[in-house]
């Protein structure tokens, strides 16, 4: 039955002299996209540093010619990329790292462009310098993201995936199942499963996915079906020994091996992975909430929403004539929220339901279709007409930007309580109030009001331990996406 079931995949490649498999299944997409990634980036910092070389050719940079300036310019940006590991197929295609890298690589470049002038007595330079690098920026970013939607568009159809094998606790296994079928842009696809004894109670399948052997068979099993990653999640199976066993026996098989830590919950840039005394450590350092990365974060919200609001002066302008036209009451609806470190502020937004709203949502309690302690409905009767079109692409919020311009809101963070709301948070929960609430966040790009309350909570909390720019910057880019397609909003 399990012979049956490998026997459709291909196999890889064995080296005839060890017995050992070379390469594992790989499909050609991936060092093509790789290529493509690379090819892209390369074209848009020769691209901009031309034309650049055009705008400026007025300009003198002292003994060193202009070509010379570019080649120079082009090199070092994309050895800076290189260096910072920009291109690793492990962050290529998914989540934030990849624009943390790339933003990490373009920084590291213009400064090392500006010492190099300052050394070679080159002041002329400086504009040069500080108009390429933020140009090829503005040009990257965007590039990366639109080279991104076809990749996730096939693998939402279940091409671009990277095969894995998962060995663990038939739960922990379950719940990895579970999260690659619900995220299948993440390119991972479980297509078989190792167990402590080779069964499961119910048979030989585990969710649909074959059981093919036990962890002692893992190294075997990889060889047969050629798997991209080994999954290894908790169990109490998986000693250190034992471990470090199955890691040297995946040497020469090109299969990358990724260990689910049992002890936490944590993950981006707060993971630190070091050698002390000779053990592997995994560091956890405390979460951010000042330096120069919230002083960048603040500057962001502040320019940010006074931009925004000039120009959305006129859908602003055009959503308070809809909503007085359409019933009598105020534009504004002003409602009391908790925000960061539990002080409370006045939210606003345009109104959307009739005046006596508030007074009606005792009379609904009973049909609240809102998770945990959100009240929800999706054809509340107390929404207006105007209302549901203003809710559905998020127009209702955008009076929002004058709080976040006030400093009691961010652009990005978690949603703003309501103090009866936040009044029934237990200790975890309570952790949202470490930051600004933002006009958007993780649980509005991820699904909005469909969201599970479990789900929710757990966006919002991996938002506020994990926070980056970088992550900030990839949850506005979505939030456009989310607002304009009227996912989730009611």
């Amino acid at each position: 039955m399990r012979e049956q079931v490998r026997s459709t995949r291909r196999r890889p490649a064995a080296d005839p002299a060890t017995n050992r498999t070379t390469h594992p299944t790989v499909g050609s997409w991936e060092p093509a996209y790789r290529y493509g990634v690379i090819a892209a980036d390369t074209v848009c910092t020769v691209l901009v540093v031309v034309l650049a070389g055009l705008l400026l050719s007025a300009n003198s940079f002292g003994p060193l010619p202009l070509l010379a300036l570019e080649a120079v310019t082009v090199a070092v940006v994309l050895g800076s990329l290189y260096l910072n590991r920009v291109w690793n197929a492990s962050v290529l295609g998914q989540g934030a790292e990849e624009f943390r890298r790339l933003g990490r690589g373009l920084f590291a470049s213009v400064v090392a462009l500006g010492l190099g002038a300052l050394a070679a007595g080159l002041p002329q330079a400086r504009l040069w310098v500080f108009v390429v690098g933020p140009a090829i920026a503005l040009v990257a970013f965007p590039t990366r993201y639109l080279l991104r939607r076809p990749l996730h568009r096939a693998r939402g159809e279940g091409r671009c995936l990277l095969p894995v094998l998962a060995a663990g606790n038939v739960d922990t296994v379950k719940d990895l199942i579970s999260r690659t079928r619900r995220a299948p842009h993440l390119g991972w696809r479980v297509d078989a499963v190792c167990t402590v004894d080779g069964r499961v109670d119910l048979g030989a399948e585990l969710d649909g996915i074959a059981v093919v052997g036990r962890f002692a068979e893992v190294a075997e099993q990889v060889r047969r079906g050629g798997y991209r990653i080994v999954a290894v999640t908790p169990d109490a199976y998986w000693t250190p020994r034992r471990l470090q066993q199955l890691a040297w026996d995946l040497e020469g098989t090109g299969t990358e091996m990724v260990v689910a830590p049992a002890l936490m919950d944590f993950a981006g840039p707060r993971l630190h992975v070091t050698g002390v005394l000779g053990m592997p450590l995994l560091r956890v350092s405390e979460p951010s909430f000042t330096g120069f990365r919230r002083v960048v974060k603040a500057t962001v919200d502040r320019v940010g929403s006074l931009v925004l609001l000039v120009l959305f002066a006129p859908v602003l302008l055009a959503c308070a004539v809809a909503v007085m036209v359409d019933t009598r009451g105020p534009v504004l609806y002003k409602q009391r929220r908790v925000g960061k470190d539990g002080a409370h502020f006045t939210i606003i937004k345009f109104r959307t339901m009739v005046t006596n709203a508030d007074a009606l949502r005792d009379q609904l309690q009973q049909v609240n279709e809102g998770a945990g302690v959100l009240f929800k409905m999706r054809r509340d009767p107390r929404v207006t007409t105007v209302g549901r079109f203003l809710r559905r692409y998020s127009l209702d919020e955008l009076p929002q930007l004058f709080n976040v311009l006030a400093g009691s809101m961010s652009l990005v963070g978690p949603r703003p309580p309501l103090p009866e709301e936040s009044a029934k948070y237990g200790p975890a929960m309570r952790r949202r109030l470490l930051v600004k609430p933002g006009l958007t966040g993780l649980w509005q790009v991820s699904g909005r009001s469909d969201l599970s309350w479990d789900e929710s909570v757990r966006l919002d909390l991996r938002y506020v331990e994990d926070w980056s720019l970088a992550l900030d910057a990839l949850i506005l880019w979505k939030t456009f996406r989310a607002v304009f397609g009227g996912h989730g909003a009611y």
